[in-house]
């Protein structure tokens, strides 16, 4: 076969629809696919695209890693396609060899560079610990829309709001690779231990194995950061009042204000710098000492991440009519208080439509 391409079908997505509804029109689809027909390959594999990039995306921790292994996935799929036998549905087998491909990447992590030391204008205070997890994006809400996995399976244990969260993806970056495999699998998508065992090569046994130490795992991280009340829904106007008052907070400069908004126990980390501030006074002293030093004030940019709340940081240069990019923040909500504060460098921003810098 020659090369596939692996840009998005402009086919309407009513049409993408019938072609798995209608047995018929899909034998026919991998017929034409494996005769070279790279359209009818895209009609196949376009309604699972944004699933089984978000599915890399949990895996991996890393948006741009999750590209790449979704564009390897689909490449294999067009090559491999004359081995699919059909005993599986489409979307399973694309998820199998998606997982493979994210497993092989996760195998050769240990070849990435490591973090560069982290350089700030000033001495910031010593931090509570420093963290495990260094590769990690914030995945934006306008690529989470339509996708499918917003409805797993019967035997998934967590909803799509959950299981795309910020601590549940970081959670998930402790796992070694083949747990954390199995638990997506099974407790986000709802796969059957039957299917997860074929998708990697194994026996019911050892994913039923693999899925009670992954859960355990998971269990006593979440012990570990302890109880918190739910969140406020998204969009509510109890969510929209802790959206309010940390933008007033910031672009004010109110110390006090935004630590009034923290739980007790609040977390504040910065991946890929390792940093960990944990516990409202440290969160006050990092502040104080790093952002909101010598009266400098900030413009803030609303907007979502991983179905949480996140904000475009810019500070206002003293010296010039422009403000200049300081992360992205994304926090996790606590009723009505922040428990997480994960900051990230200006390098995400464009994923989020968010310039480098703006006019004062």
């Amino acid at each position: 076969m020659g090369a596939v391409s692996v840009q998005v079908s402009k086919t309407p997505n009513r049409e993408r629809k019938r072609c798995y509804e209608d047995g018929a029109v899909v034998a026919d689809l991998i017929d034409r696919a494996r005769a070279g027909d790279d359209e009818a390959f895209g009609l196949l594999v376009d309604p699972f695209r944004h699933e089984l990039q978000v599915h890399c995306y949990r895996m991996l921790g890393s948006v741009q890693d999750a590209e790449d292994a979704l564009q390897e996935t689909l490449v294999a799929a067009w090559r491999g396609l004359e081995g699919f036998e059909g005993r599986a549905s489409m979307r399973t087998w694309l998820y199998r060899i998606a997982t493979s491909r994210c497993l092989n990447a996760l195998r050769s992590a240990a070849r990435r560079p490591r973090a560069e030391p982290p350089v700030f204008a000033v001495e910031p205070p010593e931090p509570t610990r420093l963290g495990e997890v260094v590769w990690l994006e914030p995945y934006p809400d306008s690529s989470l829309d339509g996708i499918s996995d917003d409805q797993p399976g019967p035997e998934a244990r967590f909803d799509s709001r959950e299981a795309i969260s910020l601590a549940f993806v970081t959670a998930l970056q402790l796992l070694p690779p083949r747990q954390r495999a199995v638990l997506v699998l099974r407790d986000v998508l709802g796969f059957h231990a039957d299917q997860v065992a074929q998708m990697l090569e194994s026996t019911e046994e050892s994913v039923t194995s693999a899925l009670k130490r992954a859960r355990a795992n998971l269990q006593r991280g979440a012990s570990a950061s302890g109880e918190h009340d739910a969140p406020p829904t998204p969009g509510s106007s109890a969510e929209q009042d802790i959206v309010d008052r940390l933008t007033t907070a910031y672009e004010i400069g109110d110390l006090d204000g935004l630590v009034a908004l923290l739980t007790d126990d609040v977390l504040i980390t910065m991946p890929p710098v390792p940093l960990e501030y944990q516990g409202r006074e440290l969160a006050a002293r990092f502040f104080g000492t790093v952002a909101f030093r010598d009266g400098r004030t900030f413009k803030v940019v609303a907007t979502r991440a991983n179905r949480q709340p996140a904000f475009g940081i810019y500070v206002r240069d003293p010296l010039a009519d422009v403000l200049h990019a300081n992360g992205l923040l994304v926090v996790t909500l606590a009723g009505d208080q922040i428990r997480t504060m994960t900051r990230f460098d200006n390098s995400v921003l464009p994923r989020f439509g968010l310039p480098r810098t703006l006019p004062g």
